[in-house]
């Protein structure tokens, strides 16, 4: 019998670990959520933009736990903070936020989240190499959201646009793509360890 799931019909790392249903998807999400809001805590203060560890959280989600549920769980994400818990950066909420001119990565966090799940999905992340580009298209998508977002909430040139809410961001962006593509690589290279074991 089976049994109901959103697991995507190709599998990501999450289900290779964890048995399918719908009460697993529930958690898997809800994690996903709050790693997006432990590591939006984890920030460097900039105007306009701070720099955190929200979009590493974003690409180990998408990633792990595919298109599907990996969106799922940044909408959950950035519907708690509408609703006024304190999960984005330096624990604010509101309306404000998500409607401000930072708004637009946290829109874009769901798209990220959806493309490194596909991705996922295709076995991309299985290798280095595929899980860099994977991780870079997906923090490309981010700013493909966020930077309009940033220039019209405050009213910048492309200009001051580019140099608050991207340049700060390329090297970082890089970092993160790194440590979420060993990180990948390094649990299938376990869960492979495992397969062999039995």
């Amino acid at each position: 019998m089976s049994t109901f799931s959103l697991a995507p019909r190709r599998t990501v790392l999450a289900d290779r670990v964890l048995p399918r249903s719908l009460a697993v998807d529930a958690g898997l999400v809800l994690a996903g959520a709050a790693l997006t809001a432990g590591l939006a805590q984890v920030a460097i203060p900039l105007w306009p933009v701070p720099i955190t560890g929200q979009t590493l959280a974003v690409l180990l989600v998408g990633a792990s736990l595919g298109a599907v549920r990996g969106a799922t769980s940044m909408v959950v994400y950035a519907l708690a903070g509408l609703i006024g818990l304190p999960v984005y950066s330096d624990h604010t909420s509101g309306a404000a936020v998500l409607l401000g001119p930072t708004g637009g990565y946290i829109v874009g966090f769901v798209l990220a989240a959806a493309l490194t799940g596909w991705l996922a999905q295709r076995r991309w992340e299985r290798r280095f190499v595929g899980g860099m580009l994977a991780f870079v298209a997906g923090s490309v998508v981010v700013f493909l959201v966020g930077l309009p977002w940033l220039k019209v909430s405050l009213g910048l040139t492309w200009s001051q646009t580019l140099a608050g809410g991207l340049y700060p961001f390329i090297v970082g962006g890089i970092i993160k793509a790194v440590i979420a593509a060993l990180l990948l690589r390094g649990a299938w290279a376990l869960v492979a360890r495992a397969d062999r074991s039995k």
